[in-house]
């Protein structure tokens, strides 16, 4: 192997990528630099890489002092301890330091997005009677704890699997879906809100919550809702939740007992009427066990797949989507090439009067004061600043650190500390203005006016933020990830965006987009963001996603009494 040292200097911006020329004092690796590399940038200037760098990792172009804040995307993000140029930026050569700002201090720069220019687009998906609209059409099988999840799992696996649902039967059904889950009893009961708006939510609220936002979501064309009996989430539960969230309907009635003769889950069905979809209830204590509960539910569905069917699609507006923006195992390429895209496909859709929603509360520390500025308002901006403090408690409480996230494969990948991964996760959002924060479990189109860049109150946690995202009005996941990822969504189409051409080469049966071709091929940000828009309205329109092919339907309900990050 020939000695670096004795190789004639090579260009900078071959090997590496500085993101602000004129602020950052680092250079990001395209691939792996060895000790002694010799380069060339600027004017002229040479350095020579005093170790090792891998790929997506960072070195020094210019000294820092010890004590100095160094800075990528021309923001700050981890202090010095005596920086040359050439240095390998690590644990060993940084502090890891959060940078703090004051709330009260700054200077609200609101952006305006010009409004879309021409014909608006369009998609075609499944309006529903309360009108709204879905880009899928699932019979959905909703436990109402984890008590009656199996008898869920196994009616839907069953349901697909015997043929009682196919393509060619009920062409207008996505098929049979459940979403089971840990939920539902052995925990706290927490009077949902009893002690004011930052209260810690419930497992018990919580749960209601999700499974009565799934139930009303318009990818869902009909439901069967499951209990066990005696859990706290059973029917009753459930169903005074849902009446008191969604408006007190009076003697509201249903037959949808699954042939028990049981009126339990009358406040379920009425939210099924209200929506335009059929509602169906059983009870696995009532039913005759577990067995009895699954044959009665393989009966009941012909007839909810036959309702379901009758949905078809019809033209609809882009400003009727929201969509989700999420990222999971990150690498210092996500906030390079599939982060900024997306944040222009965001961009675009708020500009055609749709909705988008970011979440991932832990990944805005040390950032969060960019997107506080983008504020439609002080009191907007002192909302993110209040969920951020609220998480910092809900960590704090329990001994926990922000410093746990990143994680193993985020640092493998380059992303040093959480400040350098909220700076670059910041960019899913583009640059539209923030029109507010949602809080777990809220439906944006329940607010006055729900279009714009939105932000939702959970943690990254991909398991647990993608289904919030749904359930907060999101008809479309848009998720980017640099380490490679097959997660789905149980109702939700989620669309996967890689960072880099070595993940989407390895991972092409997981990723629907490849955002590598940014660095790769020189493809403008502005032109693979496009690219990325264009998908999603295809996706609207019932082109399927790699995670829909694969079988992935994830979905997890948190709550604040344990810790995720």
């Amino acid at each position: 192997m020939p000695d670096p040292q004795s190789s004639p200097p090579r260009l900078l911006e071959d090997l590496a990528v500085v993101v602000n020329p004129s602020l950052d004092d680092v250079a990001v690796a395209r691939e792996p630099i060895p000790a002694g590399t010799r380069l060339t940038f600027g004017t002229q200037q040479t350095l020579t890489v005093r170790g090792d760098v891998p790929m997506g990792h960072r070195f020094a172009i210019r000294p820092v002092p010890a004590g100095h804040w160094v800075r990528q995307y021309g923001q700050p993000f981890a202090k010095s301890r005596g920086l040359q140029p050439g240095d390998p930026v690590n644990p060993r050569t940084t502090d890891n330091e959060v940078p703090r700002v004051d709330a009260a201090s700054i200077e609200l720069n609101t952006p305006l997005l010009p409004p879309w220019d021409g014909e608006r687009p369009t998609f075609h998906g499944f309006r529903r009677a309360g009108g709204r609209v879905g880009v899928r059409n699932w019979v959905l099988i909703v436990p109402t704890s984890m008590c009656s999840s199996h008898e869920a799992s196994t009616i839907a696996l069953r349901a697909e699997a015997s043929g009682l649902w196919s393509r060619d039967r009920y062409p207008n059904v996505d098929g049979v879906t459940a979403i089971p889950h840990t939920r539902g009893c052995g925990c706290p009961d927490m009077e949902p809100r009893a002690a004011g708006s930052d209260q810690l939510v419930g497992v018990v609220e919580a749960s209601m919550k999700m499974l009565g936002r799934y139930v009303e979501h318009p990818n869902v064309g009909a439901v069967l809702v499951i209990e066990l009996g005696c859990e706290k989430t059973n029917l009753d539960a459930v169903s005074r939740y849902v009446t008191l969230g969604n408006g007190p309907r009076p003697g509201a009635q249903g037959s949808g007992d699954g042939g028990t003769g049981n009126r339990r889950g009358s406040g379920l069905l009425d939210l099924g009427r209200r929506h335009g979809k059929p509602v169906v209830t059983l009870s696995v204590q009532n039913a005759g066990g577990t067995l009895e509960t699954i044959r009665r539910g393989l009966e009941v569905l012909p007839e909810l797949l036959a309702e379901a069917n009758q949905a078809t699609r019809t033209p609809c507006d882009a400003s009727e989507l929201a969509v989700g923006l999420k990222c999971g195992g990150s690498d210092a390429f996500s906030g390079l090439t599939a982060n900024p895209a997306l944040g222009v496909a965001s961009d675009l859709l708020v500009r055609a009067g749709g909705t988008t929603m970011i979440t991932e509360i832990p990944e805005f520390f040390g950032a969060e004061h960019l997107f506080a500025a983008r504020a439609r308002s002080r009191e907007v901006a002192g909302q993110v600043f209040r969920a951020m403090d609220r998480f910092r408690n809900y960590v704090d409480r329990v001994g926990g650190s922000m410093s746990e996230n990143p994680s193993p494969g985020n640092k493998e990948g380059g992303l040093l500390n959480i400040t350098i991964k909220s700076l670059g996760a910041l960019a899913k959002a583009g640059a539209a203005p923030v029109e507010g924060v949602l809080d777990y479990g809220e439906n944006v189109w329940e607010r006055p006016r729900p279009a714009g860049l939105w932000l939702l109150y959970c943690p990254s946690y991909d398991q647990e933020s993608v289904p919030a995202l749904v359930a907060s009005g999101c008809q479309i996941v848009v998720f980017t990830t640099g380490r490679g990822t097959g997660i789905g969504n149980a109702i939700a189409p989620v669309v996967k965006v890689g960072s880099n051409g070595p993940l989407y080469r390895r991972m092409s049966g997981d990723i629907d987009l490849n955002a590598g071709v940014i660095l790769d091929d020189g493809r403008p940000v502005e032109s693979v963001g496009r690219d990325l828009f264009a998908q999603i309205l295809a996706v609207a329109s019932g082109q399927p996603v790699k995670a829909e092919e694969s079988g992935h339907r994830e979905f997890m309900i948190w709550s604040e009494e344990g810790v995720s990050l």
